[in-house]
């Protein structure tokens, strides 16, 4: 275990307007709920049926209900299931792979709790794998010790998770669901929030009013240029709550998953970490195992430490290329394991059975998010975070496979119980003064508004600058280019009133961008997924969180 951290250190950050649009609205505009979810991966919907059992929630979802970052889960969802394991196992490899930033007390909540809601997820329907006595298949995944890990229909486990609790969210009366709209800002008053500002499928401008809110809109990993994550995981919730005044933390901490695909034309398709806790070995150009000289875990070394093997194997041998090996495992036994896996590889022409995957590191998780206390309360009243877009110090300085899941249905279920209870005993936000709030917030315009913005090019440009600067393996000169650069850009970028979400979500990644630099420059030290070439030890000093606020 480790010992007890240090005080948390801050730093007031300004950037950009505290809203991105004030449309002018009328009372027609106005949709009322009890509890508002952000977000429809496994922490919104968690979160959105546990508030349902008591009162009225609308759940807010940027795409199709069943297209959150869940969907792309692989690998499985972390638990203890075997007799021997126990929950002191799980804790004990959570903390130790946290490097000295967990904390335990969310580690133990997470842990304990965590079982009861997967065996809830079995009373949704959700089909785990289970061997031929109808026990439940477990694996290991790196960090873990034990045979812990659940999987669903292979290497589909969020996909089916998503399924079940999708179903059971549209089979609930009391839950709205409004797909394909987009949130723009979160609105609050005093230290209240009210609801949030939306725009629907049919590109109309809609409040929603509600008496707490839950934000779950998943991770920021889009603002790298190589990402195993979805095109609209832009860091939205993120950056809402940060432009409305609330805290964020760790977000120096970025996981970087050691295999995606890495073909030319193809997208970064992710290769589960499973398929190295079945045996799947890691090549270099002149087909050479590395990883033992790396870690005394090898292949299941904690993911930090797999991508700064990779990169530094990559600058040994001259090459660009590491192989993943999947040949010796049987080519059957892969297919019947990771059948989804085997079907993108088969696309591309590669045989599980006798070609080597030719893959790299990609941006995969955001450690850090809106931070919350052990109720999954934000900073500001009325306001929740869960799942990814929240920073709960279960995962400390990095995350073992598998513990994400985990960790967003445990938070998505304290979320969504609390944000229930605190809006029973609330009102709701008065029609006049929630327009006025929505119409005010500082001018928007740009002091160049006239030019001409390609958003696309901005956005790949920002993508490359993160991957370049702040991403692996980071220096001071790096990020402060990076810095640089990103306050630059907002000069004509940030305060530009954007109309639709291409524009909102590049405003998003520069402020998540901006955030991300600043923390990692205010680390001199490595810990976890955070490396400085020029600060290569941990240092003790650092055993404590940074958090953000305007």
């Amino acid at each position: 275990m480790s010992g007890k951290l240090k005080p948390d250190i801050g730093k007031i950050v300004r950037y950009g307007p505290s809203r991105l649009y004030c449309p002018h609205l009328d009372r027609d505009d106005i949709q009322e709920t009890d509890v508002l979810v952000l977000g429809s991966g496994a922490a919104g919907l968690m979160a959105a049926l546990n508030a349902a059992e008591v009162c009225r929630v609308t759940v807010v979802s940027k795409g199709p209900l069943d297209e959150g970052n869940t969907a792309y889960a692989q690998g499985g969802i972390a638990g203890v299931f075997s007799e021997s394991d126990s929950l002191e196992k799980h804790i004990s490899d959570t903390v130790e792979g946290g490097y000295g930033l967990c904390r335990e007390e969310v580690v133990r909540k997470v842990v304990s709790e965590g079982p009861e809601l997967i065996r809830r997820l079995f009373e949704m329907g959700a089909r785990f794998d289970r061997d031929e006595d109808g026990r439940l298949t477990l694996t290991r995944e790196g960090g873990h010790h034990e045979r812990r890990v659940l999987h669903a229909l292979g290497d589909r486990t969020g996909r089916e998770m998503e399924r079940a609790l999708g179903e059971a969210v549209k089979g609930s009366p009391s839950v709205r669901v409004m797909e394909n709209t987009f949130a723009i800002d979160l609105l609050v008053d005093g230290d209240a929030c009210m609801g949030a500002l939306v725009m629907t499928p049919e590109r109309r401008f809609r409040i929603v009013s509600a008496r707490a809110v839950v934000i779950a809109t998943g991770g920021l990993c889009q603002v790298y240029r190589e990402t195993s994550n979805p095109e609209t995981a832009t860091g939205d919730g993120l950056a809402m709550a940060y432009r409305a005044g609330a805290r964020v933390e760790d977000l120096e901490f970025v996981q970087f998953h050691p295999t995606t695909l890495y073909l030319a034309g193809a997208p970064r398709f992710l290769i589960t970490e499973a398929t190295r806790g079945e045996g799947a070995l890691l090549l270099n150009v002149h087909h050479e195992r590395f990883m033992p000289r790396y870690h005394p875990m090898a292949e299941l070394a904690p993911r930090d430490v797999v991508s700064r093997a990779m990169l530094e194997e990559q600058k040994r041998t001259g090459s660009s290329t590491i192989y993943l090996d999947l040949r010796h495992l049987g080519a059957e036994k892969v297919r019947k394991r990771f059948p989804q896996i085997t079907a993108v590889l088969k696309s591309y022409g590669l045989d599980v059975g006798t070609d080597l995957v030719p893959v790299c590191p990609s941006a995969h998780y955001a450690i850090g998010g809106v931070k919350v206390d052990l109720g999954a309360r934000t900073t500001i009243g009325r306001l929740y975070a869960c799942g990814e877009a929240a920073a709960t110090g279960f995962h400390g300085a990095n995350r073992l496979g598998s513990n994400s899941l985990l960790e967003s249905i445990v938070f998505g279920a304290t979320a969504g119980a609390n944000a229930a209870a605190e809006a029973l005993s609330a009102p709701h936000p008065e029609h006049p003064r929630l327009l006025g709030v929505c119409e005010s917030g500082e001018k928007v315009d740009s002091a160049f508004p006239d030019v001409e913005i390609d958003v696309t090019d901005a956005r790949n440009s920002l993508k490359a600058l993160m991957w370049r600067s702040a991403g692996i393996i980071r220096d001071g000169a790096g990020l402060e280019e990076a810095l640089s650069r990103i306050k630059f850009w907002a000069r004509y970028l940030i305060y530009r009133r954007f109309t639709s979400p291409d524009g909102w979500e590049l405003q998003n990644m520069l402020t998540v961008s901006r955030l991300i630099v600043d923390a990692a420059l205010m680390r001199t030290e490595s810990r976890g997924v955070h490396f400085r070439s020029e600060y290569q030890k941990t240092d003790p000093d650092w055993e404590r969180h940074i958090y953000m606020e305007r």
